[in-house]
């Protein structure tokens, strides 16, 4: 039973080698995954970790006991200005209503959900098509998020996470059973969840996906949980989760540490979207491998197969594209401004031989990205500077054996308003300040 929404996305972690099963359960579908490049006796031995620690997995919701509220429960700030609403129930197709249906059910199986007779707040469900063609269903809390304060809680950073997990022999990817759902709901705050459907109203005993702020909660509990663990042998970003170890046997006892944490807190995974002791994998959009950080795939292909844009949408797809692989791009501020000016532009996209110009040089690149090593304790680390009338671009690099120079980090900035008319001397301090503020 998959009660996951986020089943079509495309940034969850995931090996990027051959994986291999191994039967957890007397059901044929439980089954975890190893990787293939092991020795028996390194698959016998992971197996058997994994098998000590089967009450960690779960098959179905009833499975898992939840975190306890005590330790932390998902609350709602409203406003205090904030007056209720109610949505007008929406009318929806037959294909829907009866998707709609079958997905309450699973919910009330679960008991995610319980019916509400008397309420104040109500919202109305969204059915979204997944790419594999079948329904997702959604609750429309836009009322609700609006009057809710935001939760600052902060997340980590990127960047330092993908640094972090790099450079590793051995990673296992973990996921949660529906990891969401395993937080309950602050008891005075179940009602304002209310959802409307042809039958019913229902609202959630667990905390949903679509309310605000459940990200910052779901971050604070993984913190809480992996306070021993997070930077020293496991990264997490609210609901991606690497385990990182430089020899398999740190790598299995890493692994029960991570396990031993998980039962203090009556978490539970979901072993099937589970891969441990694997070399290398996708992790928040880039490609970890043991040697450093690799460009994803995917997202440089998909420059590659782009036609020359003709519309405004068409240049800010191109923009977002090239913003994703930023770290992996020299001078992309400089090289991409004649395509970055018809953002500003109101009147109809001019595609100038300019542009297309950058867009080839662009796809030059991007048809072998480097790849970037992993900053390292002791190495020196060098920064070379570079400014033109518009921008400035930064690379930093260390000095390895035989003083071969590899790249680390790629930035570079546009130069906006004021900042044009500087002087050299004056954009070389500005790329140091930047450039001092992005890799400290």
């Amino acid at each position: 039973m998959d009660l996951d929404p986020r089943i079509d996305q495309d940034e969850r972690v995931e090996p990027i080698e051959d994986k291999q099963p191994i039967q957890m359960g007397v059901s044929e579908c439980q089954v975890t995954y190893v990787g293939t490049n092991l020795s028996e006796q390194e698959r016998l031995a992971i197996k058997q970790v994994v098998l000590d620690n089967n009450d960690l997995f779960a098959w179905h919701p009833s499975d898992m006991p939840g975190i306890d509220p005590n330790f932390l429960c998902h609350k709602l700030s409203i406003s205090k200005e904030a007056r209720p609403i109610a949505q007008r129930r929406r009318k929806a197709e037959e294909e829907r209503k009866a998707s709609i249906e079958v997905e309450v059910g699973k919910l009330l199986g679960a008991r995610f959900i319980q019916e509400v007779h008397y309420t104040t707040w109500l919202a109305n469900v969204v059915m979204v098509r997944k790419s594999n063609g079948k329904w997702r269903m959604c609750t429309d809390y836009t009322n609700l998020n609006k009057v809710c304060l935001k939760d600052a809680y902060p997340l980590p950073n990127i960047d330092r996470l993908v640094d972090g997990a790099s450079g590793h022999k051995f990673l296992s990817f973990l996921d949660t059973y529906s990891g969401y759902n395993q937080i309950q709901m602050h008891p005075q705050d179940e009602e304002k969840t209310t959802f409307i459907t042809e039958t019913a109203n229902y609202c959630y005993r667990v905390m949903p996906f679509g309310l605000k702020n459940v990200g910052a909660t779901y971050q604070r509990l993984m913190n809480n949980i992996f306070s021993d663990q997070i930077g020293r042998s496991m990264e997490v970003y609210v609901d991606d989760m690497v385990v990182k170890s430089s020899d398999v046997s740190a790598h299995a006892r890493d692994l029960i540490d991570v396990f031993q944490a998980l039962r203090r807190h009556q978490m539970r995974l979901n072993l099937e979207k589970c891969v441990f002791r694997v070399s290398g994998g996708k992790f928040l959009g880039f490609m970890l491998y043991s040697r450093g950080i690799e460009a994803n795939p995917d997202k440089c292909q998909a420059i590659l197969d782009m036609k020359s844009p003709t519309t405004l949408k068409e240049v800010q797809k191109l923009a977002g594209r090239l913003t994703s692989l930023s770290r992996f791009l020299p001078r992309l501020a400089e090289i991409a401004n004649p395509i970055l000016l018809l953002l500003k532009k109101t009147e109809r996209v001019k595609w100038t031989q300019e542009c297309e110009e950058s867009f080839q040089q662009f796809k030059e690149r991007l048809s072998t990205p480097p790849i970037l090593s992993k900053s390292a304790g002791g190495l020196d680390m060098i920064v070379y500077l570079a400014v033109s009338s518009n921008s400035i671009s930064v690379v930093m690099v260390q000095e390895e054996d035989q003083g071969s120079q590899q790249p680390v980090y790629f930035i570079s900035r546009t130069l906006q308003d004021a900042k044009w008319r500087y002087q050299l001397l004056e954009k070389v301090a500005l790329g140091l300040i930047y450039a001092a503020r992005r890799l400290r």
